[in-house]
Protein backbone atom coordinates (compact mmCIF):
# COMPACT_ATOMS: atom_id res chain seq x y z
CA UNK A 1 0.00 0.00 0.00
CA UNK A 2 1.49 3.33 -1.06
CA UNK A 3 1.40 6.40 1.15
CA UNK A 4 -0.50 9.44 -0.06
CA UNK A 5 1.46 12.07 -1.95
CA UNK A 6 3.41 14.49 0.24
CA UNK A 7 6.03 17.20 0.05
CA UNK A 8 9.18 16.97 2.18
CA UNK A 9 10.73 20.18 3.46
CA UNK A 10 14.30 19.73 4.75
CA UNK A 11 16.13 22.73 6.16
CA UNK A 12 18.75 24.10 8.50
CA UNK A 13 19.45 27.60 9.76
CA UNK A 14 21.12 29.45 12.64
CA UNK A 15 19.36 28.53 15.88
CA UNK A 16 17.01 31.25 17.11
CA UNK A 17 13.66 31.76 18.80
CA UNK A 18 10.51 31.01 16.82
CA UNK A 19 11.78 28.85 13.96
CA UNK A 20 9.17 26.10 14.36
CA UNK A 21 6.36 28.60 14.92
CA UNK A 22 7.22 30.56 11.79
CA UNK A 23 7.69 27.58 9.49
CA UNK A 24 4.68 25.57 10.68
CA UNK A 25 2.68 28.80 10.83
CA UNK A 26 3.43 29.41 7.15
CA UNK A 27 2.23 25.90 6.32
CA UNK A 28 -0.92 26.29 8.46
CA UNK A 29 -1.77 29.66 6.92
CA UNK A 30 -2.12 27.90 3.58
CA UNK A 31 -4.12 24.97 4.94
CA UNK A 32 -1.16 22.59 4.98
CA UNK A 33 -1.58 19.29 6.82
CA UNK A 34 1.66 18.19 8.49
CA UNK A 35 2.08 14.42 8.40
CA UNK A 36 5.46 14.12 10.11
CA UNK A 37 7.96 16.53 11.65
CA UNK A 38 11.41 16.14 13.17
CA UNK A 39 13.69 18.78 14.66
CA UNK A 40 17.20 18.95 16.09
CA UNK A 41 19.21 21.74 17.71
CA UNK A 42 23.00 21.47 17.58
CA UNK A 43 24.12 23.40 20.64
CA UNK A 44 27.81 23.20 19.72
CA UNK A 45 27.40 24.72 16.27
CA UNK A 46 24.34 26.83 17.07
CA UNK A 47 22.41 25.40 14.15
CA UNK A 48 18.85 24.13 13.88
CA UNK A 49 17.70 21.29 11.61
CA UNK A 50 14.22 20.21 10.53
CA UNK A 51 12.36 17.81 8.28
CA UNK A 52 8.61 18.25 7.69
CA UNK A 53 6.24 16.19 5.53
CA UNK A 54 3.13 18.00 4.27
CA UNK A 55 0.14 16.34 2.59
CA UNK A 56 0.32 17.56 -1.00
CA UNK A 57 -3.42 17.84 -1.59
CA UNK A 58 -3.86 20.00 1.51
CA UNK A 59 -2.01 22.92 -0.09
CA UNK A 60 -3.69 25.21 -2.64
CA UNK A 61 -0.59 25.38 -4.86
CA UNK A 62 2.17 23.22 -6.33
CA UNK A 63 5.85 23.17 -5.43
CA UNK A 64 6.92 26.03 -7.69
CA UNK A 65 4.56 28.43 -5.93
CA UNK A 66 5.44 26.98 -2.52
CA UNK A 67 9.07 27.76 -3.22
CA UNK A 68 8.39 31.34 -4.30
CA UNK A 69 6.09 32.03 -1.32
CA UNK A 70 8.42 30.39 1.21
CA UNK A 71 11.63 32.03 -0.03
CA UNK A 72 11.21 35.37 1.84
CA UNK A 73 10.76 33.51 5.14
CA UNK A 74 13.75 31.29 4.37
CA UNK A 75 15.85 34.37 3.59
CA UNK A 76 14.84 35.99 6.86
CA UNK A 77 15.88 32.86 8.79
CA UNK A 78 19.14 32.52 6.76
CA UNK A 79 17.95 29.05 5.87
CA UNK A 80 19.43 26.39 3.62
CA UNK A 81 16.44 24.41 2.41
CA UNK A 82 14.91 22.15 -0.19
CA UNK A 83 11.46 20.70 -0.81
CA UNK A 84 10.69 17.58 -2.84
CA UNK A 85 7.62 15.77 -4.12
CA UNK A 86 7.13 12.12 -3.10
CA UNK A 87 5.41 11.46 -6.44
CA UNK A 88 8.63 12.19 -8.35
CA UNK A 89 10.90 9.15 -8.26
CA UNK A 90 14.60 9.85 -7.80
CA UNK A 91 16.83 8.70 -10.64
CA UNK A 92 19.78 6.65 -9.39
CA UNK A 93 22.93 5.74 -11.32
CA UNK A 94 24.84 2.76 -9.90
CA UNK A 95 28.61 2.33 -10.33
CA UNK A 96 30.09 -1.12 -9.76
CA UNK A 97 33.28 -3.06 -10.46
CA UNK A 98 33.56 -6.85 -10.02
CA UNK A 99 31.94 -7.47 -6.61
CA UNK A 100 28.28 -8.24 -7.01
CA UNK A 101 26.67 -8.31 -3.56
CA UNK A 102 25.70 -4.63 -3.27
CA UNK A 103 24.52 -4.44 -6.89
CA UNK A 104 22.41 -7.58 -6.52
CA UNK A 105 20.88 -6.26 -3.31
CA UNK A 106 19.99 -2.86 -4.76
CA UNK A 107 18.40 -4.41 -7.86
CA UNK A 108 16.37 -6.79 -5.69
CA UNK A 109 15.12 -3.92 -3.54
CA UNK A 110 14.34 -1.89 -6.67
CA UNK A 111 12.51 -4.76 -8.35
CA UNK A 112 10.37 -5.40 -5.26
CA UNK A 113 9.72 -1.62 -4.97
CA UNK A 114 11.22 -1.59 -1.49
CA UNK A 115 13.31 1.19 -2.99
CA UNK A 116 10.79 3.20 -5.00
CA UNK A 117 13.30 4.67 -7.44
CA UNK A 118 14.28 4.69 -11.09
CA UNK A 119 17.64 3.05 -11.78
CA UNK A 120 18.62 5.12 -14.78
CA UNK A 121 21.64 2.99 -15.66
CA UNK A 122 24.55 0.98 -14.30
CA UNK A 123 28.13 2.01 -15.13
CA UNK A 124 31.10 -0.30 -14.64
CA UNK A 125 34.80 -0.36 -15.39
CA UNK A 126 34.32 -4.05 -16.27
CA UNK A 127 31.69 -5.79 -18.40
CA UNK A 128 31.15 -8.58 -15.84
CA UNK A 129 27.53 -7.69 -15.03
CA UNK A 130 26.37 -6.50 -18.44
CA UNK A 131 24.07 -9.45 -19.08
CA UNK A 132 22.69 -9.49 -15.54
CA UNK A 133 21.87 -5.77 -15.56
CA UNK A 134 20.35 -5.78 -19.05
CA UNK A 135 18.22 -8.81 -18.09
CA UNK A 136 16.57 -6.44 -15.60
CA UNK A 137 15.86 -3.98 -18.42
CA UNK A 138 18.39 -1.46 -17.16
CA UNK A 139 20.94 0.17 -19.51
CA UNK A 140 24.53 -0.90 -18.86
CA UNK A 141 27.58 1.15 -19.80
CA UNK A 142 31.10 -0.28 -19.81
CA UNK A 143 33.51 2.58 -19.12
CA UNK A 144 37.07 1.30 -18.61
CA UNK A 145 39.31 3.39 -16.34
CA UNK A 146 42.83 3.08 -17.78
CA UNK A 147 45.62 4.23 -15.50
CA UNK A 148 46.96 6.58 -18.16
CA UNK A 149 43.64 8.29 -18.97
CA UNK A 150 41.36 8.32 -15.95
CA UNK A 151 40.24 11.88 -16.66
CA UNK A 152 38.54 10.84 -19.90
CA UNK A 153 36.82 7.93 -18.15
CA UNK A 154 35.37 10.13 -15.44
CA UNK A 155 34.33 12.72 -18.00
CA UNK A 156 32.34 9.94 -19.68
CA UNK A 157 30.79 8.91 -16.34
CA UNK A 158 29.72 12.50 -15.80
CA UNK A 159 28.36 12.75 -19.34
CA UNK A 160 26.26 9.61 -18.85
CA UNK A 161 25.00 10.82 -15.47
CA UNK A 162 23.86 14.09 -17.04
CA UNK A 163 22.42 12.35 -20.09
CA UNK A 164 20.09 10.18 -18.01
CA UNK A 165 19.22 13.11 -15.69
CA UNK A 166 20.61 11.35 -12.65
CA UNK A 167 19.78 12.63 -9.17
CA UNK A 168 22.07 10.36 -7.13
CA UNK A 169 25.19 8.35 -7.92
CA UNK A 170 25.81 5.21 -5.85
CA UNK A 171 29.20 3.50 -5.69
CA UNK A 172 28.18 -0.12 -5.03
CA UNK A 173 31.71 -1.39 -4.41
CA UNK A 174 33.12 0.63 -7.30
CA UNK A 175 36.81 0.02 -6.79
CA UNK A 176 38.05 3.27 -8.28
CA UNK A 177 38.83 6.65 -6.76
CA UNK A 178 36.70 9.30 -8.44
CA UNK A 179 38.38 12.39 -9.83
CA UNK A 180 38.27 15.61 -7.80
CA UNK A 181 36.32 17.22 -10.65
CA UNK A 182 33.60 14.59 -10.52
CA UNK A 183 33.35 14.82 -6.73
CA UNK A 184 33.11 18.61 -6.91
CA UNK A 185 30.39 18.46 -9.57
CA UNK A 186 27.92 16.61 -7.31
CA UNK A 187 28.43 17.48 -3.64
CA UNK A 188 26.06 15.54 -1.41
CA UNK A 189 24.84 13.46 -4.36
CA UNK A 190 27.42 10.65 -4.56
CA UNK A 191 27.15 7.83 -2.00
CA UNK A 192 29.79 5.22 -1.30
CA UNK A 193 29.83 2.05 0.76
CA UNK A 194 33.17 1.56 2.49
CA UNK A 195 33.91 -1.90 3.85
CA UNK A 196 35.13 -0.57 7.18
CA UNK A 197 33.79 1.26 10.22
CA UNK A 198 35.26 4.63 9.26
CA UNK A 199 37.35 6.53 10.20
CA UNK A 200 39.30 3.35 10.99
CA UNK A 201 41.05 1.44 8.20
CA UNK A 202 40.58 3.77 5.25
CA UNK A 203 41.71 2.85 1.74
CA UNK A 204 42.28 -0.66 0.39
CA UNK A 205 41.90 -4.03 2.14
CA UNK A 206 40.40 -2.82 5.43
CA UNK A 207 39.54 -6.38 6.54
CA UNK A 208 43.19 -7.33 6.21
CA UNK A 209 44.10 -4.23 8.21
CA UNK A 210 41.50 -5.13 10.86
CA UNK A 211 42.73 -8.73 11.06
CA UNK A 212 46.30 -7.56 11.57
CA UNK A 213 45.16 -5.29 14.41
CA UNK A 214 43.11 -8.06 16.04
CA UNK A 215 39.93 -5.98 16.25
CA UNK A 216 36.81 -7.38 17.90
CA UNK A 217 34.31 -5.43 15.78
CA UNK A 218 34.16 -4.97 12.03
CA UNK A 219 31.67 -2.86 10.16
CA UNK A 220 30.70 -0.84 7.11
CA UNK A 221 30.09 2.83 6.45
CA UNK A 222 27.85 4.60 3.94
CA UNK A 223 29.11 8.11 3.34
CA UNK A 224 29.07 10.96 0.85
CA UNK A 225 32.00 11.07 -1.53
CA UNK A 226 34.35 14.05 -1.38
CA UNK A 227 37.78 14.75 -2.82
CA UNK A 228 39.37 13.42 0.40
CA UNK A 229 39.42 9.60 0.20
CA UNK A 230 36.91 7.98 2.59
CA UNK A 231 36.56 11.22 4.56
CA UNK A 232 33.10 12.41 3.46
CA UNK A 233 30.13 12.98 5.80
CA UNK A 234 28.88 9.70 7.26
CA UNK A 235 25.25 8.71 6.64
CA UNK A 236 24.96 5.23 8.18
CA UNK A 237 27.13 2.58 9.86
CA UNK A 238 26.81 -0.87 11.40
CA UNK A 239 29.10 -3.42 13.05
CA UNK A 240 29.31 -7.12 13.86
CA UNK A 241 31.35 -8.78 16.63
CA UNK A 242 34.18 -11.15 15.71
CA UNK A 243 36.93 -12.96 17.63
CA UNK A 244 40.39 -14.45 17.18
CA UNK A 245 39.05 -17.56 15.47
CA UNK A 246 37.71 -15.61 12.49
CA UNK A 247 39.94 -15.55 9.43
CA UNK A 248 40.24 -12.72 6.92
CA UNK A 249 37.94 -14.72 4.62
CA UNK A 250 35.36 -14.99 7.41
CA UNK A 251 35.55 -11.26 7.99
CA UNK A 252 35.07 -10.53 4.29
CA UNK A 253 32.01 -12.81 4.23
CA UNK A 254 30.49 -11.20 7.32
CA UNK A 255 31.33 -7.78 5.93
CA UNK A 256 29.44 -8.32 2.68
CA UNK A 257 26.20 -8.77 4.61
CA UNK A 258 26.78 -5.57 6.55
CA UNK A 259 27.85 -3.61 3.48
CA UNK A 260 24.72 -4.23 1.43
CA UNK A 261 22.43 -3.53 4.40
CA UNK A 262 24.19 -0.30 5.36
CA UNK A 263 24.27 0.91 1.75
CA UNK A 264 20.54 0.26 1.30
CA UNK A 265 19.69 2.06 4.55
CA UNK A 266 21.94 5.01 3.75
CA UNK A 267 20.52 5.32 0.25
CA UNK A 268 16.98 5.22 1.59
CA UNK A 269 17.68 7.97 4.12
CA UNK A 270 19.23 10.08 1.37
CA UNK A 271 16.40 9.54 -1.11
CA UNK A 272 13.77 10.34 1.53
CA UNK A 273 15.50 13.65 2.33
CA UNK A 274 16.31 12.48 5.85
CA UNK A 275 19.97 13.51 5.67
CA UNK A 276 21.09 17.09 6.26
CA UNK A 277 24.78 17.85 5.87
CA UNK A 278 26.57 20.43 7.99
CA UNK A 279 30.30 20.68 7.38
CA UNK A 280 31.64 17.13 7.55
CA UNK A 281 28.80 15.89 9.76
CA UNK A 282 25.25 14.81 9.08
CA UNK A 283 21.94 14.97 10.88
CA UNK A 284 19.87 11.90 9.91
CA UNK A 285 16.16 11.91 10.76
CA UNK A 286 15.46 8.18 10.73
Amino acid sequence: MHRERFYTLSASCPDQVGIIARVTGFIAEHGGWILESRFHADDLDGRYFMRIEVKAESLPFHLAEFRSRFQPLANDLQMDWRINDSAVKKRVVVLVSKQEHCLYDLLARWQSKELDIEIACVISNHDTFKGFVEWHGIPFHHVPVPADNKAAAYAEVQRLFEEVHGDTMVLARYMQILSPELCAAYPGRILNIHHSFLPSFVGAKPYHQAYTRGVKLIGATCHYVTEALDQGPIIEQDVIRIDHSDSVEDMVRYGKDIEKTVLARGLRYHLEDRVLVHGNKTVVFR
